[in-house]
C-alpha cells in the first residue's frame, strides 16, 4: 500500500488531531488525513445555511445531520484507518456513531480518549483494535502498521 488513508473522527475542541498531523509527517509516513468538518458553527448551520431555514430546531439539525453525513460517510468509507477521539468536556454522540459506522464497515478502529473514559465507553472501546490514550500513541500505532517497526 502506498498511501495510507487515515479519518480523524470525534472531538474537535482541542489539537489532538494537528499533533497526530504534525507527527506523522515528521516521522515521514505516507498517510493522507481526512476529518469531519470541524467548524462547529458551519457543521451545525450548513443545512439551513444550504437548503433553506426551519421554523423547527428538529428539521435545522436534520437538515445539518444529513449534509454531514455526506461528508462524513464518504470519508469513512474511503478510510483504511478510522481513529475516533472522545473528549471529557462534552458528550460526542456523533463520534460514537461514527465508531459504529466504521465498526459495522469492518474498518480498522482505533479509539482515542483519556483513562477517566473507560468505563463509560466500554462498549465503543470492545469494537477497537486498539485504545490509545494519547496522540503520540496514534503516531507510534500508524508507524508499527506501516512499517512493522517499534
Amino acid at each position: 500500500m502506498s498511501e495510507w488513508r487515515v479519518y480523524l473522527s470525534g472531538e474537535i475542541h482541542t489539537d489532538w488531531r494537528e499533533q497526530i498531523v504534525s507527527a506523522t509527517e515528521a516521522a515521514g509516513l505516507p498517510v493522507s488525513f481526512s476529518a469531519p468538518v470541524t467548524n462547529h458553527e458551519a457543521s451545525d448551520d450548513c443545512g439551513a445555511a444550504i437548503l433553506g431555514s426551519e421554523d423547527k430546531k428538529f428539521w435545522y439539525d436534520h437538515k445539518g445531520a444529513k449534509v454531514n453525513a455526506i461528508r462524513t460517510r464518504t470519508l469513512i468509507e474511503k478510510a483504511d484507518i478510522v481513529v475516533v477521539r472522545f473528549g471529557d468536556k462534552y458528550k460526542q454522540w456523533n463520534a460514537a456513531f461514527d465508531a459504529g459506522y466504521a465498526s459495522a464497515l469492518g474498518k480498522s478502529l482505533i479509539i482515542l480518549h483519556d483513562p477517566s473514559l473507560t468505563h463509560p465507553l466500554k462498549e465503543v472501546d470492545a469494537a477497537a483494535l486498539a485504545v490509545a490514550e494519547t496522540p503520540d500513541q496514534i503516531v507510534k500505532i500508524l508507524n508499527y502498521v506501516i512499517n512493522a517497526e517499534l
